[in-house]
């Protein structure tokens, strides 16, 4: 039987869940709408009046909570996309994503759809009798609901600070390493075994891209039963994070024939990158807030440490885990599919290069990187040293280069996890 959804259907499906503030606002407007009749029912059988609200009395309450509930649901929205803005104009763009995923907003936004829907359900129920206990609890709702409104205003002030956003990056970020590296690092595992590559083996070159975009994620599992039911190996071409232009060809397969179509579903393309399956894009965010503390117009090296401090326990996190080799076999150990993974090196450059070019003049941002590279060869495996070294002598380098006085070299090679303000000794 043929699947309803392709894995890339699926894909994006999960995502809206996660990410969509229409949808969640969607199901409280629903849910007010089923609970409001379940009220009305208890209350004709119950009859229970607790405020005793005349039918003037109960138009006029809940007209007002009606039109301040829209007014609260109004400044919501537009409080948060006005913070974003200016949270990616100081940092990155690359952070918009994640702060309207962060669940304190959805749950603000529910809070107060679920509110007004409910009032003026009650409402409109306001005739000659007035059905007390829908009215009461149509207060009830919406004076909490000014409580979860004052609670929001105050954690969107507090979230989108430099060191709670660099701290939200990071926090999503282990959840990546953890699912993406699964295995901590054994120095007694075998080295891996690699068969000849797929691209260097005669093959269908097949799965076009149908539009240009980012490849935000693949189904290794579903490439893996594809790869195993034409008795293949499949290669994906492009790495998660590359840009792809309609056209471009996803896959080359050796051994057997696939469907094109159904390679095609197998992977995720979209406007930008995304974290579930790109552990490299968590440094590049770090990075751009680093990098943007960093320029002229800014001047912020203080703001570029808080960052460092987290690419320093993502590192220390990541150099003790066994990181993908981009081989899946099947149950019988034959080799079904194979991608481009980034290795060791490739995290320690993209987390260290470009802030220590563009630190190069920083007191703080030398000393705080010289720190960082020592604690990182002190308490990683021998296996990860041999970058951090590489690191930590071109660090040594631009300092020579940027500092003319000998003393200010000499300050500037002290290792300070705070860049300026540990003692030397």
């Amino acid at each position: 039987m043929k699947d309803l959804m392709t894995w890339e259907q699926r894909y994006e499906l999960r995502r809206t869940v996660r990410t969509s503030l229409v949808l969640w606002s969607a199901l409280a407007l629903v849910a007010a709408l089923g609970a409001a009749p379940a009220v009305r029912w208890l209350d004709r059988e119950t009859g229970w009046v607790i405020f005793g609200f005349s039918p003037e009395g109960a138009r006029a309450i809940l007209g007002v909570l009606v039109g301040s509930m829209l007014t609260f649901i109004v400044f919501v929205l537009s409080a948060t996309l006005i913070v974003v803005q200016l949270a990616s104009g100081q940092s990155t763009p690359c952070v918009i994503g994640l702060v309207l995923a962060v669940p304190g907003v959805k749950v603000a936004l529910g809070v107060l759809t679920f509110a007004y829907t409910y009032t003026l359900s009650a409402l409109a129920r306001v005739d000659d009798r007035v059905p007390d206990l829908h009215v009461t609890v149509a207060v009830f709702l919406n004076l909490a609901c000014i409580l979860v409104f004052l609670l929001f205003v105050q954690r969107l002030s507090t979230a989108l600070r430099p060191a709670a956003l660099v701290q939200l990056v990071a926090s999503h970020a282990r959840q990546v390493f953890e699912h993406v590296y699964p295995s901590p690092y054994d120095p007694h595992r075998p080295p891996p075994v690699h068969e000849k590559a797929v691209s260097g083996a005669p093959g269908q070159v097949a799965g076009f891209a149908e539009r240009s975009g980012v490849v935000m994620a693949f189904g290794a599992a579903e490439l893996v039963q594809l790869a195993e039911r034409a008795d293949a190996v499949i290669e994906l071409l492009p790495q998660v994070g590359d840009f792809v232009a309609a056209g471009d060809p996803l896959f080359r397969v050796a051994g057997g024939s696939v469907s094109p179509d159904a390679l095609r579903g197998c992977v995720a393309i979209g406007p930008e990158r995304t974290l579930e399956q790109d552990p490299r894009f968590v440094f590049r965010i770090l990075v751009d807030i680093a990098s943007k503390a960093l320029s002229p117009a800014i001047n912020d090296p203080t703001t570029a440490v808080q960052a460092l401090d987290q690419i320093q326990h993502l590192l220390v996190f990541l150099g003790r885990r066994h990181l993908d080799e981009g081989r899946v076999r099947d149950r019988q150990g034959n080799l079904r599919l194979v991608y481009g993974t980034p290795g060791w090196a490739d995290f320690v450059m993209l987390a260290v290069s470009e802030v220590r070019q563009f630190g190069a003049d920083s007191l703080q941002v030398n000393r705080r990187l010289r720190a960082m590279l020592q604690h990182l060869l002190d308490v990683l495996p021998e296996v990860r040293r041999p970058p951090l070294r590489e690191e930590l002598a071109l660090l040594g380098s631009g300092v020579e280069r940027s500092y003319q006085d000998e003393e200010e070299r000499r300050r500037a090679k002290v290792a300070d996890y705070q860049g300026v303000g540990a003692s030397e000794s």
